[in-house]
């Protein structure tokens, strides 16, 4: 039973999402990047912009596969964090989204700068300031925060992202539909202007001008792969259709199209553009600063630097021509942020669905539909990096790139995951070719293009994981609930895996501070009243119940052949499972369903416990198991080690559960016994009687004292006191459970050799009762000696 999940809308087909991985492509990758980049690597830049899109469409695929698999918001990290568990979840959710944040932040200074560009000169009014000219920097004044005073001071280009920022906020605020059909309505003007630029420029391309320095790699053939690098944020759109995924119409067949197609038509326009412009200015104008932050409109001055005859008239074109380009530019850069923030909101939206970040911010809005404040906290972000990184282009660019290849070189190992443990859910459409090499080849380039990254943005990116690894141990590790199938694999394995990879898998499991009671169960068919109990005790502390499945398999076969006799079993004991949970009374509990495969199907409950930080196991009683002796360990475990939790082991004999005994003497597990008993009185109303057995009838006084401040103690003071002086503990716990349906009794204290000789009271009751009992066992710290001769 698992608590609901806000669903958002599907609201985009083929073309809008298509027009959102485009959109966020074409952008600053083509207006602004270029004169950065050729100043990394001259006309070989080409080179790197075909470099980049190969290691994106090899990346692509794998999005591909995966969003087809689970088209869920959040993309990357949806998949990340089901695969490789909640830390490396943290790791991709909070790199995505801050990565996608410095990105919006750098496309909209990318508008800026051509929003200045084309207003370069303009005069505006500002109340307060009154008529100010669009200067290089515009000083707002300082704020004082006690004795430290802060200047304010934005350049024209920060004003103008700033502005862009907002505006694009504002329109995901209102929704996905009026997203999608302002990205589509962008990206076909957007191409269209393009187009006629390629063709134009074509009849100026020189190629002379390429080889003005007398190579295609001027600054040497080393500098392609750090431009490769640089450039990679251009490519950043593909991987965010798939965190609309969950938005998007028929996505076992949009999506993978929509990925694989824009990446490739992308690739392709950049190829052609960028080779353009490497013909039309020559590689040491580039480092002039109209060059650098607009070659685009440099370009356009140059190709449309003359004038056409039509139809007899001479039409001046220059301005028009560098007009058009500006505004593509515009729309460019726009479009980019605005798909950028489309995407990194939805990537808030889904951690904060799974509890990493607060599930505050997954509050959809009761009108526009759309996770609104994780688009207002994503909107502030940009514009505090527009304000504090504004001047320095080339680190927010970096940034977002270093960022976004952490995040996919971990999509890749999550598909490997989902490969190679096959879960029942794991149905995608679209399989990559080439299995296995295609994943760890993108694994291996994507680190790799990190190596050439600019080292300042290399550090602040690495700041960032630093801070999400310890967000994951101080916050999110005790709210989460959910584990990635990569951790839960190898600790259902633990028997068979590497200490190391135990040890680390341990270390990294959520530890959520909810309560759990483990059932483990061996029939689901017959386990309805461990079910039921376990529902009692998890409903009496706000907790939930964790069913697992022990699958036992012989010696003789390896866990990998039982881990593929577990995946032909899974679905059938998950069915099973479910009928169990529906046809029982659980409360309105969380029961969640596991199951497990190992060689030892009892010492399994023990290591399951352990994994799970379970509060309680509730289990049933089976011959031949060591509670037999009075202890829920076996003779070995009693000897050598703690139990995990508290441990109740049912032997049931089909009674209602309406009258409870509990018999104590104060030992250790009274407490246990009184806790049980309270839960049962206060979910079933069931009837609770105290029985303390003394020697003879002058104790019977001290007996009622002792046991009624025990009850008081334990907030049992409305119980049943019974006191009885016959002096034969074993004779009275048996009159007494005559007339009740449950028997609560504390684990024996007598140790091993002890118990061998005398027997148990605990095993020897079970046998003399009618009634259903529960054996109750805390951990507790004993010596070997207490172990041994315990009485």
């Amino acid at each position: 039973m698992s608590e609901s999940e806000e669903e958002l809308a599907k609201d985009l087909g083929l073309i809008s999402a298509l027009a959102i991985g485009i959109g966020t492509m074409i952008g600053a990758g083509i207006f602004v990047l270029p004169g950065i980049a050729a100043q990394e690597a001259g006309p070989a830049v080409v080179l790197s912009f075909i470099i980049g899109g190969m290691i994106a469409m090899v990346n692509a695929l794998s999005v591909s596969e995966l969003g087809t698999a689970m088209p869920k918001a959040g993309g990357a990290y949806y998949y990340i964090n089901r695969a490789l568990g909640p830390l490396f979840g943290s790791i991709s959710g909070m790199g995505d989204w801050i990565g996608l944040a410095f990105a919006s932040a750098f496309y909209c200074i990318g508008f800026g700068g051509y929003l200045a560009d084309m207003l370069d000169g303009t005069t505006i009014s500002i109340p307060v300031l009154g008529s100010v000219a669009l200067l290089p920097e515009i000083d707002l004044g300082t704020v004082a925060l006690g004795s430290l005073e802060i200047a304010l001071t934005l350049n024209e280009i920060q004003i103008g992202a700033i502005i862009a920022g907002i505006v694009f906020v504002g329109v995901n605020y209102m929704g996905a539909k009026e997203t999608g059909g302002i990205q589509t309505a962008i990206v076909t003007l957007l191409l269209g202007i393009l187009t006629i630029f390629a063709i134009v420029g074509f009849f100026s391309f020189d190629w002379a001008t390429v080889t003005a320095d007398g190579s295609l790699a001027p600054e040497g053939t080393a500098a392609i792969l750090p431009g490769a690098a640089l450039v990679f944020v251009s490519y950043l759109g593909y991987a965010k259709i798939a965190t609309i995924g969950e938005e998007l119409k028929n996505p076992g067949r949009n999506l993978p199209l929509a990925i694989i197609g824009s990446v490739g038509i992308v690739m392709v326009i950049y190829t052609i553009l960028v080779g353009l412009l490497m013909g039309l200015i020559p590689h040491a104008e580039f480092f002039l600063e109209e060059v650098e932050n607009a070659p685009m409109s440099y370009a356009a001055e140059i190709v449309f630097d003359y004038q056409f005859a039509v139809v007899g008239f001479e039409i001046p074109i220059l301005g028009i021509g560098v007009t058009s380009i500006t505004l593509g530019a515009l729309l460019a850069t726009a479009s980019s942020a605005n798909a950028s923030i489309l995407a990194s909101a939805r990537i808030n939206f889904a951690m904060g669905r799974d509890k990493i970040v607060t599930p505050k911010l997954n509050e959809i809005h009761p009108k526009f539909a759309t996770p609104y404040r994780s688009i207002a906290v994503t909107g502030l972000m940009i514009v505090v990096f527009i304000v504090g990184l504004g001047e320095t282009v080339e680190i927010l660019a970096s940034a977002a790139s270093v960022l976004h290849l952490v995040v996919y070189a971990l999509i890749n190992a999550s598909l490997v995951v989902f490969r190679e443990t096959n879960p029942p859910e794991y149905d995608p459409d679209f399989e990559v070719p080439f299995y296995p090499l295609t994943p760890i080849l993108g694994f291996i380039l994507s680190l790799g293009l990190i190596y050439f990254m600019d080292g300042t943005a290399v550090l602040i990116s690495a700041a960032f994981v630093v801070f999400a690894v310890a967000w994951y141990f101080w916050y999110a590790r005790t709210e989460t609930e959910l584990e990635g199938l990569l951790g839960t694999y190898i600790l259902d394995r633990s028997a068979e895996m590497p200490d190391a990879a135990v040890t680390a898998a341990s270390a990294v499991q959520p530890t959520s501070d909810e309560h759990t009671v483990v059932v483990p169960v061996s029939n689901p068919r017959t386990e309805a009243e461990l079910l039921s109990l376990a529902s009692v005790l998890a409903k009496s502390n706000d907790g939930r119940v964790l069913a697992v499945h022990i699958v036992e398999v012989p010696d003789q076969t390896p866990l990998e052949e039982g881990s593929e006799h577990l995946r032909r079993i899974d679905e059938e004991s998950q069915t099973l499972m479910n009928r169990v949970r529906e046809s029982t009374e659980t409360l309105d509990v969380p029961v969640d369903v596991r199951t497990v495969v190992s060689h030892r199907s009892f010492e399994e409950v023990f290591d399951v416990a352990r994994r799970e930080r379970a509060d309680t196991v509730v289990m049933g009683w089976g011959p031949g198991r060591p509670w037999s002796a009075g202890r829920a360990e076996g003779p070995l475990d009693e000897l050598t080690q703690n139990l995990p939790c508290d441990f109740l082991v049912l032997n049931d004999r089909g009674i209602e559960i309406d009258s409870v005994l509990v018999p104590t003497a104060g030992g250790p597990d009274s407490d246990l016994s009184a806790e049980v008993a309270r839960d049962l009185r206060t979910q079933t109303d069931a009837d609770i009687t105290l029985l303390h057995v003394v020697d003879d009838e002058t104790q019977r006084s001290d007996g009622e004292t002792f046991l009624t401040e025990w009850a008081t103690e334990r907030g049992l003071e409305d119980a049943e006191i019974r006191i009885d002086a016959s002096g034969n503990v074993e004779e009275a716990i048996a009159t007494a459970a005559s007339d009740h349906s449950l028997l609560v009794i504390g684990a024996t204290e007598r140790g091993l050799l002890s118990r061998l000789l005398r027997g148990s009271l605990a095993y020897d009751v079970v046998n003399d009762v009618d009634c259903s009992v529960l054996l109750a066992e805390q951990p507790t710290s004993r010596s070997l000696r207490e172990r041994l001769f315990g009485r």
